[in-house]
């Protein structure tokens, strides 16, 4: 078992609760209050973009401390990927009504976006930020995993919503970044290994407060 599968382990409770929120079984089950859809979309959107600069920082750390070459191919698809994220969520907000201009991001939000702004100090250890950065995509991963599962009643109109990060395709991407890590922490200190577990714990909760956030609590 590498460390992050001890991880998820350890912290099963934290981490059932951000994967298995009651908003994303919400659409599983085609329970959910478009509402809160429509609140996630608009605030996932802000959230979205001060994740580029997150992502371009552990890019930078990564060429300068990765014994691995793959690892910037890999960092530099999940780049690429985010400007046609960002595309579809302007897409979807038109859809949905849904007006991303002078959105207010909520106190989750702003809370969640400090912690990215964190992670990107230069003296944040790369193997620190890539276990981040596997968390924070993992979780989407699995979320809306349990969206496209054969018994669901996800509403059609969310399906496309559910495939973009619930997808196999999507799981591989994470399952590669899980490597990385995993690499990376084989090496680290006990100093770097302890503060690579407080960034996933930080992870997991701020996305279960985001996932609150969606629902209007």
């Amino acid at each position: 078992m590498g460390r992050i599968a001890s991880w998820v382990k350890s912290h099963r409770p934290m981490y059932d609760r951000a994967t298995q929120h009651p908003f994303v079984v919400g659409i599983s089950d085609g329970s959910v209050d478009l509402s809160a859809f429509k609140r996630w979309l608009a605030q996932d959107y802000i959230f979205v973009k001060e994740f580029v600069p997150f992502l371009a920082s552990v890019l930078l750390k990564a060429w300068k401390h990765s014994d691995d070459e793959s690892d910037m191919e890999i960092l530099l698809g999940g780049m690429a990927s985010l400007s046609d994220e960002l595309a579809w969520f302007r897409k979807e907000a038109s859809k949905w009504d849904v007006k991303l201009v002078g959105i207010v991001p909520q106190k989750a939000n702003l809370e969640y976006c400090r912690f990215l702004q964190s992670l990107m100090l230069p003296e944040v250890d790369y193997a620190v930020a890539i276990t981040a950065f596997w968390a924070i995509e993992t979780v989407y991963q699995e979320s809306f995993s349990l969206c496209l599962d054969s018994s669901s009643k996800t509403p059609e109109e969310l399906m496309e919503t559910c495939q973009r990060w619930g997808s196999a395709n999507f799981g591989h991407y994470c399952r590669s970044l899980q490597k990385i890590a995993d690499r990376c922490l084989e090496k680290a200190s006990s100093d770097i290994i302890r503060k690579a577990e407080e960034a996933f714990v930080c992870v997991l909760e701020h996305e279960f407060n985001f996932w609150n956030m969606s629902c209007g609590e």
